[in-house]
Parts: structure tokens; C-alpha cells; sequence
């Protein structure tokens, strides 16, 4: 299903960066007449990121754009770094690889956007979701069959988990099935 030089990348990645708008959502903002906007977001993409946690890789999400609904969803994927409304996504990701002695060839990044590329070009692995803008998937190491909001996010993951070995057992405990030792 994945190519090996996308999963032998994938497999030091400790630190994954996320884009919002594009990434997790399809990119649409819905405006009400109380100047709420709303993004819906797949639960598979929400699923993935859990997954990723239970893998040992930190999901980290840095956005242009900021609102409360957004900052539950993510908190309730039990994402513990998010940082909306940043201008420029670079110089955060930056300082957080910094204070967790971590480094590029450590990180992975997902953006559908210019303001991601920054990132991208630095990191080990980087990803789009196949309709994301045509100059960050020419630049992608690897683009998602999947669109933003439509389980762009869950493919990704789902490329780390396997290329760490817990793919697998993941699917095994969701079937609620255990490994047995032979005698």
C-alpha cells in the first residue's frame, strides 16, 4: 500500500506538525448570521491522531486561523500543542522543536497551503492531501490519496503507525483479538 522509501521516512518521525483548514476540514468555513464560523471536521482523521499519540508520535497542530470549536476538537483528540492564529507557522515550529531538543529530520508536516511550505521543505516527511494546492503537492514527499476533511489526516497516520510496527496490533485490539505465545 505505501511505497518503502515513504515508510523508511516515516519511521524516525517523532513530532508531526498539521495544518487545520485544508488538513483536518475540507477548507470550507461555514459564516452564520452571528459571525460564528463552523469547519467540520472526519472522525477518522480524529482517530488516527489518537493513534499516532499511542505510537509515541506528538501530533501538533499550528493554524492560521483560531477559534474556540476548533481548539475543543483538537484538546478533545488529546492534541496537547496547538497554536491558532500564528502568522508565520515556521518560527513556532521552530521553538518547539528547540524546547524538546528535537529536530527536522525528527518532524514530519501535512499543509495544503504557501504558509506551510516553510515547514515542509525542512522536514523529514511531508505531506498533502491530493487537493491541496498544486505548489505544496509538487513539494510533497507524499501526497494523500485523500482529500482535506475527507480522511487526508488518517491516511498519514495511519503511513507513521505502520512504518513504526503498531498498525497491526492496533487492528488486533480493535478486533479484540490477543496474541498468543506458543508454549
Amino acid at each position: 500500500m505505501y511505497k518503502t522509501e515513504d515508510l523508511l521516512l516515516a519511521q524516525g518521525i517523532e513530532i508531526i506538525f498539521f495544518d487545520v483548514d485544508g488538513v483536518f476540514t475540507d477548507g470550507r468555513i461555514i459564516c452564520s448570521d452571528t459571525n460564528e464560523s463552523l469547519k467540520q471536521f472526519n472522525v477518522l482523521d480524529g482517530q488516527g491522531i489518537k493513534w499516532l499519540n499511542d505510537a509515541g508520535v506528538l501530533p501538533v497542530v499550528i493554524s492560521g486561523r483560531s477559534g474556540k470549536h476548533v481548539e475543543k476538537r483538537l484538546s478533545d483528540l488529546g492534541i496537547k500543542h496547538i497554536y491558532l492564529g500564528v502568522d508565520k507557522k515556521i518560527d513556532i515550529a521552530e521553538r518547539l522543536l528547540s524546547d524538546l531538543n528535537l529536530d527536522w529530520p525528527r518532524a514530519g508536516v501535512m499543509g495544503d497551503d504557501w504558509a506551510d511550505l516553510q515547514m515542509m521543505m525542512k522536514c523529514a516527511l511531508s505531506c498533502a492531501p491530493v487537493n491541496a494546492h498544486h505548489e505544496v503537492i509538487s513539494r510533497a514527499k507524499y501526497v494523500s490519496s485523500k482529500k482535506g476533511g475527507e480522511g487526508a489526516v488518517r491516511d498519514f497516520c495511519d503511513l507513521i503507525i505502520t512504518a513504526k510496527g503498531k498498525y497491526q496490533k492496533l487492528l488486533d485490539d480493535a478486533l479484540g483479538l490477543r496474541e498468543t505465545k506458543a508454549d
